[in-house]
């Protein structure tokens, strides 16, 4: 089996459960290079409550999360992971990762948000990861591309690797 069929496999498999665990997601990205949406919550915390319980499952009845790997992060449970993507920040935060060949890019939205504003940080995540395919298509291999995020979403190249 392809590493392709294997990925395809994986991805539908994580649709059909509803799983949001962030090592089966981080194992898609890997495998496909799509990107990867992460929320970091908590359940002690109003704001993510409401994303969790309201935002994401409409952005995901929309369709939208089916373009990235998805994963969802309980501070509670995975204090560690979590402490590390929010950088002990504040939350809910969803973060997007790709993967460029300058290495991993990162986005982020910090605070309860909006169905359309979560829908707007995904969709320009996706046309940058579009963008700078076809730039690194077209750059020899030892360029490196950047890019920029919009609305209060600058990207940042992580201290590691999302994992």
């Amino acid at each position: 089996m392809t590493s392709l069929s294997l990925a395809t496999i994986l991805q539908a498999s994580l649709l059909l459960t509803g799983t949001d665990d962030y090592a089966e997601a981080h194992h898609v990205v890997t495998q496909t290079g799509r990107p990867m949406v992460v929320m970091v919550g908590a359940d002690w915390c109003p704001a993510c409550q409401v994303m969790d319980k309201t935002v994401i499952p409409q952005v995901r009845q929309r369709g939208l999360l089916r373009r990235v790997a998805f994963a969802h992060v309980n501070l509670d449970q995975e204090r560690d992971l979590g402490q590390e993507l929010t950088a002990g920040g504040p939350i809910p935060q969803l973060l997007m990762y790709r993967r460029t060949l300058g290495g991993w890019k990162m986005r982020r939205i910090i605070g309860g948000q909006s169905v359309e504003t979560v829908e707007s940080f995904i969709k320009e995540g996706l046309a940058l990861d579009e963008e700078a395919k076809k730039s690194e298509a077209a750059k020899p291999a030892s360029s490196h591309p950047s890019a920029s995020g919009k609305n209060g979403a600058p990207e940042t190249k992580p201290s590691k690797t999302p994992g």
